[in-house]
């Protein structure tokens, strides 16, 4: 008889070399988007190269849901759960990135590119090297729109247009019931100023609302009559200085952020501004921290308005949920790097002060979301770049595979045992109703 962990090992032999045979194909395919970045809900050449590569591996793929998704599905044939390994198309703007595009600024400082590297290298594994036969359940590969949360006011106008609800990529897919049928869900994430191999199995982040806000003044002529206009530019100030004095109240273990950028500050020069615009961020570790805050910042931004006699206008959005790893997973997908990471690059980097939308994953079924190593420089900085694909790609790519392995093996009981544990903080329809609840939250 076998012993189940011999099994084991031999199926990950098998996908682990199905991946080094396709390890310059999958690191070609990187460097490739990642020169043609894109950002979210507008992914289209990204998307179908993930549809071409998937098609490859002789995967049925669907494509276009939530503009931009592709997916494709590895069956078992044999009865279990379903787990879903996700990579994300989008990216950031960053016009000083070196690959930046010229026009848009899209640039993958995000390290997006490197999860739909390690997304394709565990398709590579699962599917090219008869493994899927010896599993049970289903495996899907998702290519996600959008969650990066930017260019605000442009995805109000495709949900004005119709073509969208919610202007984050996982809140939408889960709308379109794209996760009704998945029990798990994992992808990783890379991480700043890791070049070697490592995993960060931090398990919680910041959730953040939303927010946009409109100061409307009277416009009149700056020099000969500014008496006559209400400056919008100067409620703006006023607003953002209110909310400023608001950060020394925030509690650290809180870990309370609150950003925002002017998106118009006014149309010319000579002229008072009387339209205004600003995009901002409410975050915090836990949903009513997240509220709580929401209330004072609006607060302060009303009363830049009201100190110059202008009108403001807040919008609130719902925005990500904080992360709530399965701690079972990610000891799992920790054990399943062990070949390819050494001791010293294990570590458990905390409290992301960040967000991601598989926090909102992570309220409704179990998810892994462990930060790997193989880039430099500062996320979301223009120094951020692979400086090893090995870690960055075919290293958690391996251990992905090895982890999915683990759980659809012997009949899927490691799957089951997860699943029969687990408990969600929310069913999809209350996710649903607190989300869509944040459009009117005034």
């Amino acid at each position: 008889m076998v012993d189940i962990q011999d099994r084991h090992k031999e199926l990950k032999a098998r996908a682990f070399e199905a991946i080094d045979k396709r390890a310059d194909d999958l690191e070609q395919f990187v460097r490739d988007v990642g020169k043609h970045a894109e950002v979210g809900f507008f992914e289209t050449r990204t998307a179908a190269k993930v549809a071409k590569f998937l098609r490859e591996l002789q995967l049925p793929v669907e494509e276009g849901f939530a503009l931009t998704g592709v997916e494709a599905l590895l069956d078992t044939k044999r009865a279990g759960p379903k787990v879903a390994v996700l990579g994300e198309l989008d990216s950031v703007v960053c016009f000083d990135a070196p690959d930046a595009n010229p026009e848009t600024g899209a640039a993958h400082q995000c390290g997006h590119h490197v999860q739909l590297g390690v997304m394709l290298a565990t398709a590579v594994g699962l599917t090219s090297a008869g493994v899927a036969p010896e599993l049970a359940g289903k495996i899907v590969f998702m290519g996600v729109p959008a969650e990066e949360y930017i260019q605000i006011e442009r995805r109000l106008k495709l949900k004005e247009e119709g073509k969208l609800h919610f202007i984050g990529g996982k809140a939408e897919l889960i709308r379109l019931g794209r996760f009704d049928d998945v029990d798990m869900t994992m992808m990783i994430h890379a991480s700043s100023n890791r070049p070697g191999p490592s995993v960060d199995s931090g398990k919680t982040s910041n959730g953040f609302v939303g927010l946009t806000v409109r100061y409307i003044g009277r416009q009149a002529h700056a020099a000969g009559s500014p008496d006559k206009g209400i400056n919008a530019l100067n409620a703006a100030v006023l607003g953002i200085s209110a909310v400023n004095a608001l950060r020394e109240t925030f509690r650290d273990d809180d870990h309370v952020r609150v950003h925002f950028i002017i998106t118009k500050g006014g149309d010319l020069v000579n002229c008072v501004p009387d339209d205004v615009r600003l995009e901002a961020y409410v975050r915090a570790s836990s949903v009513p921290v997240i509220e709580e805050t929401l209330t004072r910042v609006l607060r302060a931004f009303r009363a830049g308005g009201d100190a110059v006699g202008a009108q403001t206008e807040c919008r609130v959005l719902p925005g990500m949920f904080p992360l709530a790893g399965c701690p079972e997973l990610y000891d799992l997908f920790n054990e399943n790097s062990k070949p390819f990471v050494p001791p010293e690059g294990f570590f458990n980097g905390g409290h992301m002060a960040g967000s991601t939308d598989m926090g909102d994953i992570s309220q409704i079924m179990a998810a892994a979301h462990p930060n790997t190593g193989g880039m430099d420089g500062v996320l979301h900085g223009a120094d951020a770049r692979v400086v090893d694909y090995n870690a960055a790609i075919i290293a958690p790519g391996k251990a992905m595979a090895g982890t999915v392995i683990d759980l659809l093996s012997d009949d899927a009981a490691a799957a089951k045992k997860i699943i029969s544990t687990f408990k969600p903080n929310l069913t999809k329809e209350e996710y649903l109703k607190k989300l869509n609840a944040y459009f009117d939250y005034k």
